[in-house]
């Protein structure tokens, strides 16, 4: 069970998961506490901190992690710069340590990393008893959607025989209705292309004035996030119009 906030930090807890750890622990690094004195605090006060399992990074990037001495073989975690790692029921150590290999490696966005380590872990063992679920999540302050949210991802696979190719496949889709494109790589609209976007948009039910009927079109495809005036044009949503018409 995953938590986020901007400027405080993130939490994860397994096993007997206590869910209060969350909330509880987010407050705690508002506050400023470290990583490794919230998982303190919060285990301390919990009496069944022996089946939990918890991993913690503050705004700091120091991380620590916590395993109870009743969580189920193979169970434990690393640490290191910005990541925790953590699991139990696991084929074996590999599973932790292929994540905190590939976080340290791997270059690109949070979220993209933190895919690849996922798939790291499954390549490396993963848990002994099969898969089934997956969850993405990623804060950043103005970051999602509109700028008017903090959430840039959050993405949950509750029950799927290959749940990591899923959650590809759904931050795939996330990634062409929320992604951005950099705008030096926005197309001009010139003659040739206005006239092919009131031809597209004319067989799809969508005609009048270009700029109206294209930011219609646009919000009817949830692609409204990608449309900036006509002057220029995404080329994700180009792809779009030229598949649906």
């Amino acid at each position: 069970m995953p938590w986020a906030e901007p400027h405080a930090g993130a939490i994860a807890t397994q096993a007997y998961a206590n869910p209060r750890y969350g909330s509880q622990g987010l407050g705690l690094l508002r506050e400023g506490l470290s990583a490794e004195e919230v998982v303190e605090r919060l285990t301390a006060a919990d009496e069944g901190r022996d089946q939990r399992q918890l991993g913690i990074v503050d705004r700091e990037g120091r991380s620590a992690s916590f395993t109870g001495s009743e969580c189920l073989d193979w169970a434990g975690g690393r640490t290191g710069t910005c990541y925790a790692a953590q699991g139990n029921i696991l084929v074996s150590a590999e599973t932790v340590d292929a994540i905190a290999e590939t976080f340290e490696s791997s270059k690109g966005t949070l979220t993209e990393r933190l895919l690849d380590c996922l798939d790291a872990a499954q390549a490396a063992g993963g848990d002994r008893r099969g898969q089934q679920s997956a969850a993405l999540l990623v804060v950043e302050q103005d970051g999602g959607y509109a700028k008017l949210s903090d959430t840039v991802v959050e993405l949950r696979v509750e029950d799927h025989e290959r749940p990591l190719e899923e959650l590809r496949r759904l931050y795939r889709l996330h990634e062409r209705l929320f992604g951005e494109t950099p705008r030096d790589e926005w197309l001009p609209v010139d003659e040739t292309l206005a006239n092919e976007l009131r031809d597209r948009l004319a067989k799809l039910g969508y005609e009048g004035e270009l700029e109206a009927a294209f930011n219609q079109w646009a919000g009817n495809v949830n692609l409204e996030e990608r449309v900036d005036g006509i002057a220029e044009v995404d080329p994700v949503v180009l792809e779009e119009l030229r598949e649906l018409s």
